[in-house]
């Protein structure tokens, strides 16, 4: 008896807790968390598809397996996950920002626009607004990921401002941050970032587009069906990722180029990077690694998709259309209370 009491306690103390958190911050820490945990699921894919793209005489010729193998070799079970701390670090805050930016970009349009309805177009515009917001804020943290992800152990193409061939350049993250700051400051933190703008906007836009398109299809019984999710957010994420992965490689080449011995001559911006690519390995390169990518979207999409959801049932967050009428009731009942004051 005691010990339901105790329990019941504890329950009663933690409602609490959820029920005064703010809505917002609520979808920060459901997005936070569908970010890590999806992100760490897919770590060596990630790790594989970066080498494609900025390593391709070193690993496009040694395939999937191939790759695998040399990792395995050359840096064992911790070279699947090398800048896998970065990516978490930077991915955490970007899902955070990306879902709770779209969540609220989403009611802003809706009570700001009357009538606007609450369609895919919608989602579409607030989903690369959120792209965009999230991108600004974490960027630095996606080129420390890169850069460390870049770095193989025993390569013969690492050689850095006189560094010794094969010699870790960055040792952490930290590390990371601080080279890269000192030699190019700022601007340095945010090379690649245009590229990144490029391709977020239409990508996030699309993902949630397609995403709530292929939703609105589904009957009304099957829509909180994890596989329903998994299905409609897979394949939104397929169809995002095609159509904008060309801007992934023109961003991941221009993070690491000073890192590259291949080029004999800086890329001044995302133009000249993309004709570089063209002109010196054909336009497959640009998509280079694109198959791989779409091993790990496939669990990625799933796994953040259903950890935000669970995250969100967890913390009581209202759906979306509800979320929604309860912020416009409470504008329009302000706007009421304002006119008669």
């Amino acid at each position: 008896m005691a010990k339901q009491r105790e329990e019941n306690e504890r329950n009663e103390f933690w409602d609490g807790i959820i029920e005064g958190i703010p809505l917002f911050a609520k979808e920060l820490i459901a997005g936070g968390v569908a970010g890590g945990f999806a992100k760490t699921a897919v770590a060596p894919f990630e790790r594989i598809k970066i080498l494609f793209q900025t390593r391709q005489a070193e690993f496009r010729s040694l395939g999937l397996f191939g790759s695998f193998t040399k990792i395995a070799k050359t840096e064992g079970a911790p070279g699947f996950f090398r800048g896998n701390g970065a990516s978490v670090a930077r991915i955490v805050p970007y899902a955070a920002l990306h879902y709770m930016a779209y969540e609220e970009y989403r009611r802003w349009i809706i009570n700001g626009i009357p009538g606007v309805g609450t369609g895919p177009i919608l989602d579409l515009i607030a989903g690369s607004f959120a792209g965009g917001t999230a991108v600004l804020f974490t960027y630095p943290l996606d080129l420390v990921r890169t850069k460390l992800a870049y770095q193989v152990v025993g390569s013969q193409n690492l050689n850095v401002q006189g560094l010794v061939t094969g010699e870790q350049v960055y040792k952490g993250i930290k590390d990371c941050f601080s080279k890269t700051y000192k030699e190019a400051g700022i601007k340095g933190l945010y090379r690649g970032v245009a590229p990144s703008l490029y391709g977020i906007f239409p990508y996030a836009g699309l993902k949630f587009y397609f995403y709530e398109k292929m939703k609105s299809h589904v009957p009304k019984e099957r829509k909180k069906d994890i596989a329903t999710k998994l299905a409609c957010g897979s394949v939104a994420g397929l169809l995002g990722q095609t159509f904008t992965y060309p801007l992934d490689v023109v961003r991941r080449q221009m993070q690491v180029q000073r890192l590259s011995a291949s080029n004999s001559h800086e890329m001044k911006g995302t133009f000249d990077t993309l004709v570089m690519i063209v002109q010196r390995h054909g336009w497959k390169q640009l998509f280079s690694g694109l198959s791989l990518n779409y091993l790990k979207v496939v669990p990625s999409v799933a796994i953040g998709f259903t950890v935000y959801d669970m995250m969100k049932a967890y913390l009581r967050v209202p759906s979306r259309d509800d979320a929604v009428v309860e912020v416009v009731t409470s504008s329009r009942n302000n706007q009421s209370s304002t006119m008669q004051s």
